[in-house]
Protein backbone atom coordinates (compact mmCIF):
# COMPACT_ATOMS: atom_id res chain seq x y z
CA UNK A 1 0.00 0.00 0.00
CA UNK A 2 0.87 3.45 -0.86
CA UNK A 3 2.46 5.69 1.83
CA UNK A 4 1.29 9.35 1.73
CA UNK A 5 2.93 11.75 4.66
CA UNK A 6 0.32 14.65 5.51
CA UNK A 7 1.44 16.06 8.70
CA UNK A 8 4.01 19.07 8.70
CA UNK A 9 7.03 19.76 10.18
CA UNK A 10 5.25 23.06 11.88
CA UNK A 11 3.33 20.85 13.65
CA UNK A 12 5.39 18.71 15.06
CA UNK A 13 7.60 21.38 16.01
CA UNK A 14 4.76 22.93 17.66
CA UNK A 15 4.12 19.66 19.62
CA UNK A 16 7.46 19.37 20.50
CA UNK A 17 8.15 22.90 21.64
CA UNK A 18 4.76 22.78 23.97
CA UNK A 19 5.19 19.13 25.56
CA UNK A 20 9.22 20.23 26.37
CA UNK A 21 9.93 16.94 24.07
CA UNK A 22 13.46 15.78 22.72
CA UNK A 23 13.96 16.63 19.15
CA UNK A 24 15.04 13.37 18.08
CA UNK A 25 11.89 11.92 19.24
CA UNK A 26 9.53 9.69 17.00
CA UNK A 27 6.52 10.67 16.20
CA UNK A 28 4.21 7.73 15.30
CA UNK A 29 2.23 8.17 12.12
CA UNK A 30 -1.53 7.76 10.86
CA UNK A 31 -2.26 6.34 7.64
CA UNK A 32 -5.44 6.36 5.76
CA UNK A 33 -6.25 4.50 2.29
CA UNK A 34 -4.93 6.14 -0.65
CA UNK A 35 -6.69 5.50 -4.03
CA UNK A 36 -5.58 2.34 -5.85
CA UNK A 37 -6.19 3.09 -10.10
CA UNK A 38 -6.93 1.05 -12.68
CA UNK A 39 -4.61 0.43 -15.61
CA UNK A 40 -7.75 1.51 -17.67
CA UNK A 41 -8.34 4.65 -15.70
CA UNK A 42 -4.23 5.63 -15.67
CA UNK A 43 -4.36 5.55 -19.81
CA UNK A 44 -7.01 8.04 -20.00
CA UNK A 45 -5.43 10.54 -17.39
CA UNK A 46 -3.11 13.19 -17.67
CA UNK A 47 -0.58 11.38 -15.64
CA UNK A 48 1.86 13.69 -13.36
CA UNK A 49 4.59 13.00 -11.27
CA UNK A 50 5.66 13.32 -8.58
CA UNK A 51 2.46 12.47 -6.48
CA UNK A 52 0.53 14.94 -8.60
CA UNK A 53 -2.11 14.73 -11.90
CA UNK A 54 -3.69 17.68 -13.41
CA UNK A 55 -6.66 15.71 -14.24
CA UNK A 56 -8.49 18.00 -15.87
CA UNK A 57 -7.01 20.89 -18.34
CA UNK A 58 -9.76 23.81 -16.05
CA UNK A 59 -7.71 23.51 -13.11
CA UNK A 60 -4.15 22.95 -12.02
CA UNK A 61 -4.78 22.11 -8.86
CA UNK A 62 -2.27 19.08 -7.77
CA UNK A 63 -4.04 16.05 -7.14
CA UNK A 64 -2.91 13.47 -4.80
CA UNK A 65 -1.34 10.29 -7.21
CA UNK A 66 -0.05 6.76 -6.44
CA UNK A 67 3.28 6.73 -5.25
CA UNK A 68 6.13 4.24 -7.30
CA UNK A 69 7.34 2.76 -4.39
CA UNK A 70 5.01 0.34 -2.67
CA UNK A 71 4.90 -0.90 0.85
CA UNK A 72 3.30 -3.64 3.03
CA UNK A 73 1.52 -3.50 5.73
CA UNK A 74 3.86 -4.28 8.38
CA UNK A 75 5.82 -1.32 7.13
CA UNK A 76 3.60 1.22 7.62
CA UNK A 77 3.00 -0.24 10.92
CA UNK A 78 7.24 0.04 11.27
CA UNK A 79 7.12 3.41 9.85
CA UNK A 80 7.98 6.72 12.01
CA UNK A 81 9.21 9.83 11.17
CA UNK A 82 12.51 10.82 12.31
CA UNK A 83 13.83 14.50 11.92
CA UNK A 84 17.24 15.19 9.98
CA UNK A 85 18.21 18.89 8.77
CA UNK A 86 17.58 17.52 5.35
CA UNK A 87 14.01 17.18 6.14
CA UNK A 88 11.48 14.67 8.45
CA UNK A 89 11.72 11.13 6.41
CA UNK A 90 9.90 7.63 7.44
CA UNK A 91 12.34 4.85 10.18
CA UNK A 92 11.90 1.38 9.76
CA UNK A 93 13.36 -1.39 11.32
CA UNK A 94 13.47 -3.40 7.89
CA UNK A 95 16.58 -3.44 5.63
CA UNK A 96 14.77 -3.40 2.30
CA UNK A 97 16.33 -1.38 -0.89
CA UNK A 98 14.02 0.48 -3.24
CA UNK A 99 13.98 -1.04 -6.74
CA UNK A 100 15.68 0.72 -9.38
CA UNK A 101 12.43 1.04 -11.55
CA UNK A 102 8.68 0.33 -11.19
CA UNK A 103 7.30 -2.82 -12.71
CA UNK A 104 4.55 -1.09 -14.13
CA UNK A 105 5.54 1.65 -17.07
CA UNK A 106 4.37 5.13 -16.65
CA UNK A 107 0.98 5.33 -19.08
CA UNK A 108 1.27 7.58 -22.23
CA UNK A 109 -1.28 10.27 -22.70
CA UNK A 110 -3.36 10.60 -25.93
CA UNK A 111 -6.50 11.51 -27.55
CA UNK A 112 -6.37 10.66 -30.68
CA UNK A 113 -6.12 6.92 -32.15
CA UNK A 114 -4.17 6.07 -34.95
CA UNK A 115 -6.63 6.43 -37.48
CA UNK A 116 -6.89 10.18 -36.15
CA UNK A 117 -10.34 9.24 -34.20
CA UNK A 118 -10.86 10.72 -30.35
CA UNK A 119 -10.48 8.36 -28.04
CA UNK A 120 -14.12 8.19 -25.99
CA UNK A 121 -13.30 9.83 -22.30
CA UNK A 122 -10.73 11.57 -23.79
CA UNK A 123 -9.35 14.25 -21.27
CA UNK A 124 -8.53 16.98 -23.77
CA UNK A 125 -8.59 20.97 -24.08
CA UNK A 126 -11.22 21.55 -27.06
CA UNK A 127 -9.09 23.27 -30.22
CA UNK A 128 -11.40 25.46 -32.53
CA UNK A 129 -11.58 25.04 -36.45
CA UNK A 130 -9.69 28.28 -36.79
CA UNK A 131 -6.77 27.35 -35.11
CA UNK A 132 -6.76 23.47 -35.68
CA UNK A 133 -6.82 24.31 -39.69
CA UNK A 134 -3.88 26.34 -39.14
CA UNK A 135 -1.99 23.67 -36.92
CA UNK A 136 -2.59 21.20 -40.04
CA UNK A 137 -1.72 23.45 -42.37
CA UNK A 138 2.04 24.54 -40.79
CA UNK A 139 2.27 20.68 -40.11
CA UNK A 140 2.26 20.26 -43.97
CA UNK A 141 4.39 23.43 -44.56
CA UNK A 142 7.26 22.19 -42.21
CA UNK A 143 6.58 18.73 -44.54
CA UNK A 144 7.17 20.51 -47.80
CA UNK A 145 10.08 22.57 -46.41
CA UNK A 146 12.06 19.80 -44.84
CA UNK A 147 11.40 18.00 -48.24
CA UNK A 148 13.35 21.30 -50.70
CA UNK A 149 15.91 22.31 -48.10
CA UNK A 150 16.97 18.20 -47.97
CA UNK A 151 17.34 17.96 -51.39
CA UNK A 152 19.07 21.55 -51.85
CA UNK A 153 21.55 19.85 -49.38
CA UNK A 154 22.09 16.99 -51.94
CA UNK A 155 23.11 19.44 -54.78
CA UNK A 156 25.55 20.74 -52.66
CA UNK A 157 23.64 24.09 -52.66
CA UNK A 158 23.77 24.24 -48.79
CA UNK A 159 26.31 22.62 -46.60
CA UNK A 160 23.74 20.30 -44.10
CA UNK A 161 20.26 20.45 -43.18
CA UNK A 162 18.10 18.95 -40.17
CA UNK A 163 14.75 17.29 -40.43
CA UNK A 164 11.65 17.21 -38.44
CA UNK A 165 10.14 14.62 -40.10
CA UNK A 166 7.86 12.46 -37.84
CA UNK A 167 8.02 14.96 -35.22
CA UNK A 168 5.55 17.80 -36.73
CA UNK A 169 3.10 17.06 -34.50
CA UNK A 170 5.35 18.66 -31.32
CA UNK A 171 6.54 21.24 -33.21
CA UNK A 172 3.54 22.51 -34.42
CA UNK A 173 1.43 21.42 -31.55
CA UNK A 174 3.46 22.74 -28.63
CA UNK A 175 3.83 26.15 -30.04
CA UNK A 176 0.78 26.64 -30.69
CA UNK A 177 -0.49 25.99 -27.09
CA UNK A 178 2.38 28.53 -25.97
CA UNK A 179 2.07 32.48 -25.93
CA UNK A 180 4.27 34.45 -28.10
CA UNK A 181 5.43 36.09 -24.70
CA UNK A 182 6.95 32.58 -23.31
CA UNK A 183 10.91 32.76 -24.38
CA UNK A 184 12.10 28.91 -26.68
CA UNK A 185 15.71 28.01 -26.19
CA UNK A 186 15.28 25.43 -28.75
CA UNK A 187 17.67 22.30 -29.65
CA UNK A 188 17.54 22.02 -33.53
CA UNK A 189 14.84 20.22 -34.76
CA UNK A 190 12.15 22.71 -33.69
CA UNK A 191 12.16 24.86 -36.79
CA UNK A 192 8.54 24.12 -36.65
CA UNK A 193 8.12 26.77 -33.01
CA UNK A 194 9.50 29.10 -35.19
CA UNK A 195 7.92 28.97 -38.11
CA UNK A 196 4.21 28.93 -36.30
CA UNK A 197 5.95 32.31 -34.62
CA UNK A 198 5.83 34.77 -37.79
CA UNK A 199 9.32 33.12 -39.02
CA UNK A 200 9.09 33.46 -42.97
CA UNK A 201 10.11 30.79 -45.58
CA UNK A 202 12.59 33.55 -46.93
CA UNK A 203 14.07 33.76 -43.50
CA UNK A 204 14.84 30.32 -43.31
CA UNK A 205 16.69 30.31 -46.57
CA UNK A 206 18.83 33.01 -45.92
CA UNK A 207 19.95 31.78 -42.57
CA UNK A 208 20.44 27.93 -44.72
CA UNK A 209 22.43 30.22 -46.86
CA UNK A 210 24.55 32.46 -44.77
CA UNK A 211 23.65 35.24 -47.04
CA UNK A 212 23.56 38.96 -46.21
CA UNK A 213 20.15 38.82 -44.74
CA UNK A 214 20.80 36.55 -42.46
CA UNK A 215 20.22 37.28 -38.99
CA UNK A 216 23.24 35.21 -37.45
CA UNK A 217 25.75 36.79 -40.23
CA UNK A 218 26.64 33.80 -41.38
CA UNK A 219 28.74 32.68 -39.20
CA UNK A 220 26.44 29.72 -38.09
CA UNK A 221 26.00 26.47 -40.08
CA UNK A 222 22.54 26.25 -41.53
CA UNK A 223 19.73 25.18 -39.68
CA UNK A 224 20.63 27.08 -36.31
CA UNK A 225 17.88 29.62 -36.68
CA UNK A 226 17.76 32.32 -34.17
CA UNK A 227 15.18 35.27 -33.65
CA UNK A 228 14.82 38.14 -31.13
CA UNK A 229 11.81 39.08 -32.69
CA UNK A 230 9.79 35.61 -32.05
CA UNK A 231 11.37 35.12 -28.80
CA UNK A 232 13.50 32.26 -29.91
CA UNK A 233 17.21 31.97 -28.60
CA UNK A 234 19.73 31.31 -31.27
CA UNK A 235 20.11 27.22 -31.97
CA UNK A 236 23.60 25.68 -30.46
CA UNK A 237 25.86 22.86 -31.30
CA UNK A 238 26.74 21.72 -28.19
CA UNK A 239 23.82 18.95 -26.79
CA UNK A 240 21.92 20.41 -23.79
CA UNK A 241 23.54 23.45 -23.24
CA UNK A 242 19.95 25.62 -23.29
CA UNK A 243 18.32 23.75 -20.14
CA UNK A 244 20.92 25.75 -17.58
CA UNK A 245 19.54 28.33 -19.70
CA UNK A 246 16.42 27.76 -19.61
CA UNK A 247 16.46 27.54 -15.48
CA UNK A 248 18.15 30.71 -15.62
CA UNK A 249 15.30 32.70 -18.00
CA UNK A 250 12.74 31.32 -16.08
CA UNK A 251 14.27 32.12 -12.81
CA UNK A 252 14.58 35.87 -14.76
CA UNK A 253 10.64 35.85 -15.87
CA UNK A 254 9.84 35.02 -12.16
CA UNK A 255 11.86 37.90 -11.01
CA UNK A 256 10.21 40.40 -13.28
CA UNK A 257 7.39 38.83 -12.38
CA UNK A 258 6.22 38.38 -15.97
CA UNK A 259 3.33 36.09 -16.94
CA UNK A 260 5.17 34.20 -19.21
CA UNK A 261 8.06 31.12 -19.30
CA UNK A 262 11.01 29.61 -20.09
CA UNK A 263 10.39 26.75 -23.02
CA UNK A 264 13.36 24.49 -24.11
CA UNK A 265 13.25 21.52 -26.15
CA UNK A 266 16.08 18.27 -26.04
CA UNK A 267 16.24 14.79 -26.84
CA UNK A 268 16.67 11.57 -25.02
CA UNK A 269 19.89 11.28 -26.12
CA UNK A 270 20.25 14.62 -23.84
CA UNK A 271 19.66 13.71 -21.22
CA UNK A 272 22.71 11.99 -20.77
CA UNK A 273 24.45 14.84 -20.78
CA UNK A 274 25.48 16.55 -17.30
CA UNK A 275 23.51 19.77 -18.61
CA UNK A 276 20.41 18.03 -18.61
CA UNK A 277 20.10 17.20 -14.67
CA UNK A 278 21.90 20.56 -13.67
CA UNK A 279 18.93 22.22 -15.52
CA UNK A 280 16.46 20.24 -14.10
CA UNK A 281 17.86 20.60 -10.68
CA UNK A 282 18.23 24.09 -10.87
CA UNK A 283 14.69 24.90 -12.18
CA UNK A 284 13.10 23.19 -9.39
CA UNK A 285 15.08 24.89 -6.83
CA UNK A 286 14.83 27.92 -7.78
CA UNK A 287 10.75 27.16 -8.73
CA UNK A 288 11.76 28.63 -11.78
CA UNK A 289 8.76 28.63 -14.74
CA UNK A 290 10.22 26.29 -17.11
CA UNK A 291 8.13 23.60 -19.14
CA UNK A 292 11.16 20.85 -20.43
CA UNK A 293 9.79 19.05 -23.26
CA UNK A 294 12.01 15.85 -24.47
CA UNK A 295 11.88 14.31 -27.56
CA UNK A 296 12.30 10.98 -27.17
CA UNK A 297 12.49 9.88 -30.62
CA UNK A 298 14.31 6.59 -30.13
CA UNK A 299 17.43 7.83 -31.36
CA UNK A 300 20.86 9.79 -30.39
CA UNK A 301 21.84 9.49 -33.90
CA UNK A 302 22.89 5.42 -33.87
CA UNK A 303 22.72 5.18 -29.76
CA UNK A 304 19.59 3.45 -29.28
CA UNK A 305 17.70 4.41 -25.88
CA UNK A 306 18.19 1.09 -24.59
CA UNK A 307 22.11 2.44 -24.60
CA UNK A 308 21.32 5.53 -23.04
CA UNK A 309 19.23 4.44 -19.71
CA UNK A 310 17.98 1.93 -17.53
CA UNK A 311 15.23 3.86 -16.40
CA UNK A 312 11.82 3.76 -17.35
CA UNK A 313 12.34 7.00 -19.83
CA UNK A 314 12.46 10.53 -19.25
CA UNK A 315 9.51 10.83 -16.84
CA UNK A 316 10.84 9.79 -13.93
CA UNK A 317 13.59 12.13 -14.38
CA UNK A 318 11.60 14.34 -13.30
CA UNK A 319 10.18 13.16 -10.31
CA UNK A 320 14.09 12.34 -9.05
CA UNK A 321 14.34 16.15 -9.35
CA UNK A 322 10.87 17.17 -7.88
CA UNK A 323 9.13 18.59 -10.89
CA UNK A 324 5.58 17.70 -12.09
CA UNK A 325 5.73 15.38 -15.40
CA UNK A 326 4.00 14.09 -18.21
CA UNK A 327 4.59 11.14 -20.97
CA UNK A 328 2.65 12.18 -23.76
CA UNK A 329 2.02 10.48 -27.38
CA UNK A 330 4.51 12.75 -29.64
CA UNK A 331 2.66 12.12 -32.77
CA UNK A 332 -0.61 12.76 -31.10
CA UNK A 333 -1.40 16.65 -32.26
CA UNK A 334 -4.34 17.18 -29.94
CA UNK A 335 -2.34 15.37 -26.63
CA UNK A 336 1.03 16.93 -27.12
CA UNK A 337 -1.12 20.93 -27.55
CA UNK A 338 -3.45 19.92 -24.08
CA UNK A 339 -0.04 18.39 -22.22
CA UNK A 340 1.94 21.87 -23.35
CA UNK A 341 -1.09 24.32 -22.78
CA UNK A 342 -1.39 22.97 -19.14
CA UNK A 343 1.98 22.41 -18.49
CA UNK A 344 2.24 26.19 -19.59
CA UNK A 345 -0.36 26.89 -17.52
CA UNK A 346 1.04 25.56 -13.87
CA UNK A 347 4.85 26.98 -14.92
CA UNK A 348 3.37 30.77 -15.14
CA UNK A 349 0.83 30.09 -12.58
CA UNK A 350 2.13 28.40 -9.90
CA UNK A 351 5.95 29.00 -10.57
CA UNK A 352 6.80 25.94 -11.22
CA UNK A 353 9.18 23.63 -14.12
CA UNK A 354 7.28 21.11 -15.45
CA UNK A 355 8.74 18.46 -17.61
CA UNK A 356 7.29 16.71 -20.92
CA UNK A 357 8.88 13.57 -22.79
CA UNK A 358 7.01 13.20 -25.96
CA UNK A 359 7.07 9.68 -27.40
CA UNK A 360 7.81 9.57 -30.95
CA UNK A 361 10.23 8.29 -33.99
CA UNK A 362 12.78 9.95 -35.82
CA UNK A 363 11.67 9.26 -39.89
CA UNK A 364 14.59 11.04 -41.69
CA UNK A 365 17.72 10.91 -40.81
CA UNK A 366 20.15 12.17 -38.10
CA UNK A 367 20.95 15.05 -40.17
CA UNK A 368 22.25 15.18 -43.70
CA UNK A 369 25.95 13.71 -42.68
CA UNK A 370 24.17 10.75 -41.62
CA UNK A 371 22.64 7.33 -43.07
CA UNK A 372 20.28 5.82 -40.38
CA UNK A 373 19.97 2.24 -42.56
CA UNK A 374 23.11 1.70 -41.65
CA UNK A 375 21.76 0.73 -37.86
CA UNK A 376 17.94 0.50 -38.15
CA UNK A 377 16.23 -1.57 -40.82
CA UNK A 378 13.99 0.15 -43.39
CA UNK A 379 11.04 -1.01 -42.81
CA UNK A 380 11.03 0.23 -39.80
CA UNK A 381 11.48 3.44 -40.62
CA UNK A 382 8.73 2.70 -43.66
CA UNK A 383 6.25 1.55 -40.95
CA UNK A 384 6.72 4.71 -39.27
CA UNK A 385 6.34 6.95 -42.26
CA UNK A 386 3.29 5.35 -43.38
CA UNK A 387 1.52 3.89 -40.66
CA UNK A 388 2.26 6.19 -38.05
CA UNK A 389 2.82 9.34 -39.34
CA UNK A 390 1.82 12.59 -36.97
CA UNK A 391 0.68 14.61 -40.03
CA UNK A 392 -1.87 12.13 -41.62
CA UNK A 393 -3.46 11.35 -38.14
CA UNK A 394 -4.07 14.76 -37.29
CA UNK A 395 -5.33 15.17 -41.26
CA UNK A 396 -7.56 12.65 -40.31
CA UNK A 397 -8.91 14.12 -38.04
CA UNK A 398 -9.64 17.60 -39.35
CA UNK A 399 -11.13 15.89 -42.44
CA UNK A 400 -13.81 13.84 -40.44
CA UNK A 401 -14.59 17.37 -38.75
CA UNK A 402 -15.55 18.86 -42.34
CA UNK A 403 -12.71 21.36 -41.78
CA UNK A 404 -10.80 20.25 -44.87
CA UNK A 405 -10.46 18.54 -48.32
CA UNK A 406 -8.14 17.34 -51.16
CA UNK A 407 -8.73 20.87 -52.99
CA UNK A 408 -7.45 22.66 -49.66
CA UNK A 409 -4.20 20.06 -49.58
CA UNK A 410 -3.27 20.38 -53.07
CA UNK A 411 -3.34 24.33 -52.96
CA UNK A 412 -1.37 24.30 -49.77
CA UNK A 413 1.23 21.86 -50.86
CA UNK A 414 1.69 23.49 -54.20
CA UNK A 415 1.90 27.03 -53.08
CA UNK A 416 4.11 26.45 -49.73
CA UNK A 417 6.39 24.72 -53.06
CA UNK A 418 6.29 27.60 -55.26
CA UNK A 419 7.11 29.96 -52.35
CA UNK A 420 9.83 28.14 -51.09
CA UNK A 421 11.93 27.32 -54.21
CA UNK A 422 11.27 31.00 -54.82
CA UNK A 423 12.64 31.73 -51.48
CA UNK A 424 15.75 29.80 -51.93
CA UNK A 425 16.93 31.46 -55.65
CA UNK A 426 16.74 34.79 -54.17
CA UNK A 427 18.89 33.38 -51.08
CA UNK A 428 21.36 31.83 -53.33
CA UNK A 429 21.78 35.04 -55.13
CA UNK A 430 22.03 37.15 -52.32
CA UNK A 431 25.57 38.28 -51.50
CA UNK A 432 27.32 36.57 -48.39
CA UNK A 433 28.72 38.24 -45.84
CA UNK A 434 31.85 40.75 -45.95
CA UNK A 435 35.23 38.77 -44.35
CA UNK A 436 35.27 41.29 -41.65
CA UNK A 437 31.74 40.17 -39.84
CA UNK A 438 33.97 37.01 -38.69
CA UNK A 439 35.69 39.78 -36.30
CA UNK A 440 33.36 42.01 -35.49
CA UNK A 441 30.72 41.35 -32.38
CA UNK A 442 32.48 40.03 -30.12
CA UNK A 443 35.10 42.87 -28.70
CA UNK A 444 33.84 46.50 -28.28
CA UNK A 445 37.49 47.07 -29.40
CA UNK A 446 39.06 44.90 -31.29
CA UNK A 447 42.47 43.09 -29.28
CA UNK A 448 45.94 43.75 -31.65
CA UNK A 449 45.94 39.95 -31.47
CA UNK A 450 42.53 39.59 -33.88
CA UNK A 451 43.58 42.49 -35.86
CA UNK A 452 46.89 40.33 -36.76
CA UNK A 453 43.79 37.60 -38.05
CA UNK A 454 42.01 39.64 -39.61
CA UNK A 455 44.68 41.13 -41.70
CA UNK A 456 46.30 37.65 -42.42
CA UNK A 457 43.16 36.27 -43.86
CA UNK A 458 42.44 39.33 -45.78
CA UNK A 459 45.92 38.53 -47.90
CA UNK A 460 45.34 34.90 -48.09
CA UNK A 461 42.25 36.10 -49.70
CA UNK A 462 43.93 38.19 -52.25
CA UNK A 463 46.92 35.68 -53.05
CA UNK A 464 44.31 32.79 -53.81
CA UNK A 465 41.12 34.13 -54.98
CA UNK A 466 40.61 31.27 -56.70
CA UNK A 467 39.77 29.47 -53.61
CA UNK A 468 37.23 31.41 -52.28
CA UNK A 469 33.60 32.10 -54.44
CA UNK A 470 32.77 34.56 -57.17
CA UNK A 471 32.23 37.89 -55.66
CA UNK A 472 33.33 37.16 -52.15
CA UNK A 473 33.95 40.31 -49.95
CA UNK A 474 36.46 40.81 -48.02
Amino acid sequence: MAIWFARSRNLISSLRHNLCLSSTILVKRDYSQRPVFTTSQLSSTVFLSPYVASLRHESTAAEKQLDLVQHSDDQEDALQELDFPGGNVGYTSEMKFIPESSARRIPCYRVLDEDGRIIPDSDFIPVSEKLAVRMYEQMATLQVMDHIFYEAQRQGRISFYITSLGEEAINIASAAALSPEDVVLPQYREPGVLLWRGFTLEEFANQCFGNKADYGKGRQMPIHYGSNRHNYFTISSPIATQLPQAAGVGYSLKMEKKNACAVTFIGDGGTSEGDFHAGLNFAAVLEAPVVFICRNNGWAISTHTSEQFRSDGIVVKGQAYGIRSIRVDGNDALAVYSAVRSAREMAVTEQRPVLIEAMTYRVGHHSTSDDSTKYRAADEIQHWKMSRNPVNRFKKWVEDNGWWSEEDESELRSNTRKQLLQAIQAAEKCDKQPLKELFNDVYDVKPKNLEEQELGLKELVERQPQDYPPGFHV
